[in-house]
């Protein structure tokens, strides 16, 4: 707990919470029985699966929740009691005494409103700020959310903001009324690790200044690690565990805790197989009769008491409470298995993919005349290769052009210039019967599994469909295939009937696993395959992606911006920024030589899953935002972020060359280690 807290009160009080929604003829308990309190100048951060009742919880507490909600218990904020307070009441609440940082800007900004009115709105309707003073005041928390140009932004409409900005105007929003509370629900899963490390920074140095309580909410261990001072860990719509940060990943004592830090990919860990939780959390409306992690668990699973009898949430240790009728067994040694790795080949042979010069550009229209007015340098100038067996991932901030050389290998985005060869042929040069042939051996397999999925179709023909597209249903095998492709998976053949609708997020990534495997493809382009789902579940499908890879060797082009899951899964990797390769080198050299200032950030903004690591590390947090590759800085495209620039750098491309000793390229005019740049590293600084 921050310290001078413990005396003055929590400023958040919850007690038998119970939240449950009318569905069909019956009330369905989300949040079964949540007692915790926040203190002034403390951050709680709560943490479990999607479906444990987390952002129901902070719904709740500030009575957000819809009528068809029953609420039961006591939520005690400033002192007042919030559970069945009026209307009126509410709304001062929400003004003068709480914030609320959601998940996605997109949906809390209205997009025809200028974004400095909708920052003081709240305060001039509560007549807190008076209309004249609204655009001073504006501006001036746009300034402490550390956003350039206040002045000029507040004048400008959501869409004129990038994601990181936009996510920094509403907690500009959200501290408008210096409130006493906080709650951030999953402030930065949708964000780089640049722009998370930023907006946390200024959401913790907003938290300071106001000695605020806060609320976070997130799935990200590592993220927890470094801003919290307490933990509650929820599941099946209860907190089976809590208590101080260092405890909990130090010690954790209920089995769900200690499966999901086993869970989590790390950028300092052998290749080992990571430990994922077997099986997926419960339904509301199935829940079991007793431990609602006993299904899952490896402590308890059969035991007849467990089954049974619902643990109570009790003291185990000092300050550290755990829901478990065994919390004092010593829990069954997690077994470490090597990673599946194919047989890759031989470096003398030719790749497998082979990109040379790709530029991706789109044009610009005037909107009248529409006439070309200028270009959108997607991308500009790439080389990669991917030989068979292997995994090239491409990691870089949203915008960089990951994506589009992902969709431009596949067929799906034009070239520009360049060439892309595949299995020894130029795909820009064959026709159009030739390159879908050829397209056969490469699949994609795309972000959201629930929008790449037809909803109107049953997974069994989901997963057929390229079968019957390429003529090949009867050849390949038919039904007899897809149920095979179901059981690589790791899906019953028995949803083979289901519509997606029915499946859980992890199973939706399967079905689009089995769709982009059922041609028997060499190459897959993986685009950012688990950026949206639990630890837990993601375990689950990296360990089933590294499977497959050894097993029918594939080989893996690989997006993402998760630096964790790019170390685990990866043989080489690519660093992209504003549409050029600017490190490319093995795993191994990369991670633990970078050598390109931009590659040096990235990593040192990932965060640590150890709570010690915020008050021993170093690191760089990059000012400012990603240029408009529509224009694009002169010289190194870097050099307006970096911290070696100079004069050189703004006028002068470097060029794309072997760094001396390592087995690492770079495009830097002064590249080489973090430690010959000292002034360059900041303390981070809750």
């Amino acid at each position: 707990m921050a310290e001078g807290t413990a005396n003055a009160g929590p400023v958040l009080s919850v007690r038998g919470l119970k939240v449950a929604f009318a569905v069909a003829d019956r009330h369905v308990p989300v949040v079964r029985g949540v007692d915790f309190d926040v203190y002034q100048n403390e951050v709680l951060c709560i943490v479990g699966e999607s479906g444990s009742g987390k952002s129901v919880t902070s719904l709740a507490v500030t009575g957000l929740l819809p009528e068809t909600a029953r609420v039961e218990g006591s939520i005690t904020l400033g002192g007042v009691e919030v559970n069945g307070a009026g209307r009126d009441a509410l709304r001062r609440m929400r003004g003068e005494d709480v914030g609320f940082v959601f998940q996605d800007p997109g949906t809390t900004l209205n997009p025809v409103l200028k974004v400095g009115r909708q920052i003081t709105e709240g305060q001039v309707a509560l007549s807190r700020l008076r209309p004249a003073e609204a655009e001073g005041r504006a501006v001036e928390l746009l300034r402490d959310v550390d956003i350039a140009d206040p002045e000029q932004r507040v004048r400008q409409y959501p869409h004129q903001f990038s994601g990181g900005m936009r996510q920094r105007a509403v907690i500009a929003m959200a501290i408008a009324g210096q409130p006493k509370l906080i709650i951030a629900d999953e402030p930065t899963t949708a964000l780089d690790v640049t722009v998370q490390a930023q907006v946390l920074s200024v959401l913790a140095r907003r938290q300071a200044e106001m000695r605020a309580a806060v609320v976070l909410i997130t799935h990200d261990l590592g993220v927890v690690a470094q801003v919290a001072d307490r933990v509650a860990v929820m599941y099946g719509g209860r907190i089976v565990e809590t208590g101080p940060v260092e405890a909990i990943f130090r010690s954790p004592r209920h089995p769900y805790t200690r499966a999901l830090l086993r869970s989590i990919p790390r950028m300092d860990t052998d290749e080992v197989r990571l430990d994922p939780i077997p099986g997926q959390p419960p339904m509301p409306h199935a829940l079991p009769a007793g431990c609602a992690f006993e299904p899952r668990c490896a402590l308890g699973s059969g035991r007849p008491r467990c089954r049974e009898e619902e643990p109570p949430l009790s003291t185990v240790a000092s300050e550290q409470n755990a829901a478990c009728h065994f919390v004092d067994e010593a829990p069954p040694a997690p077994k470490v298995h090597a990673m599946a790795r194919p047989k890759m080949a031989e470096a003398e042979a030719p790749p497998l993919l082979d990109v040379k010069g790709l530029k991706v550009h789109f044009p610009i229209k005037s909107s009248v005349l529409q006439r070309t007015t200028g270009w959108v340098r997607a991308v500009d100038g790439v080389d990669i290769s991917v030989r068979a067996g292997e995994t090239l991932s491409l990691v870089g901030e949203s915008g960089c052009g990951k994506t589009t050389i992902g969709r431009t290998v596949m067929g799906l985005v034009q070239a520009t210039a360049g060439d892309i060869r595949f299995d020894g042929q130029s795909m820009v040069r064959l026709g159009p019967a030739d390159k879908r042939k050829a397209r056969r051996r490469m699949q994609y397999i795309f972000q959201d599994p629930y929008s790449s999925l037809n909803p109107v179709l049953p997974a069994e023909d989901i997963v057929a469909e390229p079968l019957r597209i390429h003529g090949l249903y009867d050849e390949m095998g038919g039904a007899e295939r897809v149920a095979e492709l179901f059981d690589m998976v790791g899906l019953s053949r028995s949803m083979l009937s289901r519509y997606p609708s029915e499946f859980s997020g992890g199973q939706r990534q399967r079905i689009g696993i089995a769709r982009a495997l059922i041609l028997a493809p060499r190459l897959v382009i993986l685009d950012e395959p688990v950026a949206a789902l639990d630890v837990s579940i993601q375990a689950q499908i990296l360990n089933l992606l590294q499977d497959l890879q050894a097993e029918l060797g594939l080989s893996y082009l690989f997006i993402a911006h998760n630096l964790s899951v790019v170390r685990h899964i990866s043989d080489r990797v690519a660093v992209m920024y504003l549409g050029r390769i600017v490190e490319q080198g093995t795993r191994d050299e990369l991670y633990s030589n970078p050598v390109h200032p931009y590659t040096q950030s990235l990593l040192s903004a990932a965060p640590d899953p150890d709570p010690a690591a915020r008050h021993s590390s170093r690191r760089i947090v990059l000012e400012g935002e990603i240029p408009s590759p529509a224009a694009p800085p002169s010289g190194c495209v870097f050099h307006p972020r970096c911290f070696r620039a100079d004069a050189r750098c703004c006028a002068e491309v470097p060029a794309f060359r072997p760094y001396p000793g390592l087995a690492t390229w770079t495009a830097c005019h002064h590249a080489g280690p973090l430690e010959q740049n000292p002034a360059a590293l900041a303390e981070v600084s809750r």
